[in-house]
């Protein structure tokens, strides 16, 4: 990228059964010193469909998850990784989100996507448009939810979103606005967020070794990363990249740490090998130095400076934290 972005790290998590390990895990999660707590919009519990879509019960509805956390710290950013946009009135999340931003003294991180989970919108009555006609949609909210918090009056009408004669209340703190992520696979939702967003997401690019391409797992990220410097042109500097690893150790197994994986994913991927995962883009394992050595050299090859761990490795990875963050 020339000059790299520094690095920033989140938690990902909706699992809290109580007001108590919300609070707990909040406020751990700022002491750590991570940049951002992420909650995700997803709400179906147990049963067939959470078995059949591989999401985890949810526990916590995203709006009211942040605001709470965002009453109990100081300094740690809030956002949802990401906001579905046929899961909530547009012109009613805009608000909301300015809401979170006006009563967080600007802490607010706002994640927009086109939505991918049929399972789900079926499970909850929500009609499931084709991809084409749901980015369609995002790009028309992206708008609306941009001139909602412009402090200007509204006049979005399009095919899916028509919102006009009024001004966006309250402003948000920040300025000109929020930072918003848009994360996405495909070359239209990744050059769109290239251009609208401050934060792209890149999303898990599969655990095949090769994938219809022919590309390996870094390899598909590499191509995701170009797609993005090409379609933000002058803006690569300005915007973060962000990833997920869905597996994450600290650890001076590694090998061991690789099979074990491995043998946990053959029956649904049979073609997953320790080799597949050792290299993985959304794979870290490693004593804290090798993570770091590792996450170095995907900020050249990929752009990511922006890193989300999941709850569970909050502990094991604040090492990490503390010894890249704003480096």
């Amino acid at each position: 990228m020339g000059s790299e972005r520094p690095f920033r790290f989140a938690v990902q998590t909706t699992t809290a059964t109580s007001a108590d390990d919300w609070r707990t895990l909040a406020r751990r999660v700022e002491d750590l010193g991570y940049s951002t707590l992420f909650l995700a919009d997803h709400y179906i519990g147990p049963g067939p469909v959470s078995s059949r879509t591989l999401l985890r019960p949810q526990h916590l509805a995203p709006i009211a998850a942040m605001a709470a956390a965002a009453a109990w710290t100081s300094t740690l950013r809030i956002g949802c990784r990401v906001f579905c946009i046929d899961y909530h009135v547009p012109a009613a999340l805009a608000k909301e989100a300015a809401t979170i931003d006006l009563l967080s003294d600007g802490r607010l991180e706002f994640g927009i996507g086109a939505g991918t989970n049929q399972g789900e919108y079926e499970a909850m009555g929500v009609p499931f448009l084709d991809a084409p006609r749901r980015v369609s949609k995002l790009e028309e909210v992206i708008t609306l939810v941009k001139a909602h918090w412009s402090g200007e009056p509204i006049d979005v009408e399009g095919a899916h979103v028509n919102v006009t004669g009024y001004t966006g209340l309250p402003l948000p703190v920040q300025r000109p606005r929020p930072r918003i992520l848009i994360g996405g696979s495909k070359k239209r939702v990744l050059s769109l967020a290239a251009r609208e967003a401050d934060i792209v997401s890149l999303a898990n690019v599969g655990w095949h070794p090769l994938n219809d391409a022919g590309l390996t797992p870094m390899q598909e990220a590499q191509r995701r990363f170009a797609t993005v410097r090409e379609a933000a042109g002058a803006r690569l500097p300005e915007l973060e990249l962000e990833s997920s690893p869905y597996l994450v150790a600290v650890t001076d197994d590694v090998d061991g740490t690789l099979v074990r994986w491995s043998s946990a994913l053959r029956d649904a991927l049979p073609e997953t090998r320790p080799e597949v995962l050792r290299n993985h883009p959304n794979v870290l394992a490693g004593s804290p130095a090798e993570i770091g050595d590792r996450l170095h050299e995907r900020r050249e090859t990929t752009g990511v400076n922006y890193i989300t761990v999941p709850r569970r490795q909050i502990d094991a990875f604040a090492p990490v934290v503390a010894e890249l963050s704003g480096r």
